[in-house]
């Protein structure tokens, strides 16, 4: 063996293991790169819009690695929606789209053209233009039919009434051009419109019941109902009006200080408290009278049902726990907290819970509402027990009485129970009432329109006391009905006959004097309305040799 032999065997080894470490320092340089964790750093130089909060960090993360495209603003309302769901049922998170609606129905007011119309068959057919309205000033007239608005051909199709009002409104002193056929022309006639503000009524009618019994129907607490009240009032003073039915049934509520300035009229006294408000970030509020009545008002009842919540049930719980007069109806909803509206920077809002109301003796009539089904589902619950019928299967909860100012029991933590119990009406759920029903006001409109001529003689009183809907007119409807596809159980349809040719008469009146008379022809035999008439009469309809307590009683 040589001398070179011998070194090469003894530095083999030694290169070999050189070459391993190479090789295998050269693979650790060529493989790949694992995923990283942490896809998303937080710095400023991310331009996203999801924001630096946990929800926006897991967004962003579905986001950027997601295996399939996401549409993140409907995530977000997704993440919206499930917190809101954790709070209680009256808070809610409103999408941009719905919002305008929404304020529209609280503000009392909406931008458009002003008019009232209904579909019949594919054709929208105008009922009648708000008087002095941008519509009623263009020269739309009653019967005239809406064919086209803008490009939009609206006629022959089954276009929508949501779609209908959002092409007829739009912003103010904007254009927009509604294509009209009258009576039998061929061609239509194109109106070149401007829109304007168009008020919302909150108040339907304020009518005279008796001589001395007037009647105001609420049907939301918007931010011009107090004004609408006081002319409603005013209007009904000047005809003798010396007692007031106020009709809050199926008022579902809006501002509470609108609420509190119409109680505040009830009351002749100073500084009475009429209900406060409060929660875990809000001190206590109390809303008090003001003592400035313009008019005297002597008694007063409130209708309520199981659909009047919220400012509805403030009133009523005002004037319950005073004594001021009685309630009539049935419970009503149980909605006893407050919401406060927050406009978020996308154009959605927030509505949030922010504290708790309680009518003057301290309680609070807000139902449970840990099982959000159940609350959902009240009315048939009710319905389902007896209790809309029997006013004994109405819940109590005795660790909840309280004390009206003459030392009468009514509870809390469930609605504004009824001094005078009237039953719900079981023949409005009657099967074939529920199919007919709708149909009436369509039937009504094309045989007003077929007669039209015969009905100009008809004053409202003697329309009240003299007209009935005949046998004939009344086969007629059941025969618009079947041509509907509509087949009424002729069982059901003996029990319901008198309840649907009220309905049909009242329709009547509403085209010859409109709500004047729909309302006057429904109260002659509203039993709600009856009962109040008969308790009001009454020389104390709550209170008899019971001595009044004082008010610091409460």
């Amino acid at each position: 063996m040589t001398k070179e032999t011998s070194k090469i065997q003894l530095w083999l080894p030694l290169l070999l293991s050189c070459m391993m470490v190479a090789g295998m320092l050269i693979g650790v340089k060529l493989k790949p790169n694992p995923p990283q964790t942490k896809i998303v750093i937080e710095n400023e130089n991310y331009t996203g819009t999801l924001g630096n909060g946990r929800i926006e960090e897991l967004l962003r993360y579905i986001d950027a690695r997601y295996v399939d495209e996401v549409k993140n603003d409907k995530l977000i309302e997704e993440a919206i929606n499930s917190i809101i769901e954790e709070l209680d049922p009256h808070s809610n998170y409103i999408s941009a789209e719905q919002v305008a609606e929404i304020n529209e129905q609280l503000q009392g007011r909406f931008t458009g053209i002003g008019v009232e119309f209904m579909i019949l068959e594919d054709t929208i057919i105008v009922l009648k233009p708000i008087k002095d309205g941008p519509a009623d000033q263009a020269g739309i007239l009653p019967h005239d039919r809406i064919v086209s608005i803008n490009d939009s051909i609206v006629a022959g199709n089954e276009t929508e009434i949501r779609s209908i009002m959002k092409m007829l409104r739009g912003e103010e002193n904007s254009d927009v051009n509604v294509g009209i056929i009258r009576n039998n022309e061929k061609l239509p006639q194109i109106f070149a419109i401007k829109r304007a503000e168009i008020p919302v009524n909150s108040i339907d009618i304020a009518q005279m019941l008796n001589d001395e019994t007037g009647y105001i129907k609420i049907n939301r607490f918007s931010a011009n109902t107090y004004a609408e009240f006081m002319k409603g009032v005013e209007e009904l003073v000047e005809k003798g009006m010396t007692d007031l039915i106020i009709d809050v049934r199926q008022n579902q509520g809006g501002y509470l200080q609108e609420a509190t300035k119409i109680l505040s009229q009830l009351f002749p006294e100073k500084d009475k408290l009429l209900v406060y408000t409060e929660g875990r970030a809000v001190h206590r509020n109390e809303y008090e009278t003001t003592g400035q009545n313009f008019f005297d008002i002597d008694k007063v009842a409130i209708l309520i049902d199981e659909g009047s919540a919220s400012a509805s049930e403030i009133v009523a719980g005002a004037i319950q726990d005073w004594d001021r007069g009685p309630i009539i109806g049935r419970r009503s909803f149980g909605k006893g907290l407050v919401q406060e509206q927050y406009d978020l920077k996308d154009g959605s809002a927030l509505r949030l819970t922010i504290a708790r109301y309680y009518t003057p003796s301290g309680r609070s009539i807000q139902r449970p509402y840990d099982d959000k089904k159940a609350y959902d589902d009240d009315f048939y619950a009710r319905y389902e027990s007896g209790e809309l019928t029997d006013e004994s299967q109405i819940p109590r909860d005795d660790s909840l009485v309280y004390k009206t100012a003459s030392g009468r029991k009514v509870y809390g933590g469930g609605g504004i129970t009824p001094d005078v119990f009237v039953a719900y009406d079981s023949l409005e759920v009657n099967p074939t009432f529920k199919q007919l029903s709708p149909l009436v006001p369509k039937f009504i409109y094309r045989h007003y329109q077929n007669q039209e001529n015969q009905w100009s003689e008809w004053e409202l009183d003697d329309f009240l006391t003299s007209f009935q809907v005949d046998e004939p007119t009344f086969a007629a409807f059941i025969q618009y009905a079947k041509d509907k596809e509509v087949t009424p159980n002729e069982k059901n349809l003996s029990k319901i006959e008198p309840l649907l040719k009220h309905y049909l008469k009242a329709r009547l009146a509403k085209h010859l004097f409109d709500n004047n008379g729909f309302y006057a022809v429904l109260n002659q035999k509203d039993p709600d309305v009856l009962e109040a008439l008969k308790t009001l009469a009454l020389p104390n309809p709550l209170v008899e040799k019971q001595e009044m307590l004082k008010e610091d009683d409460f």
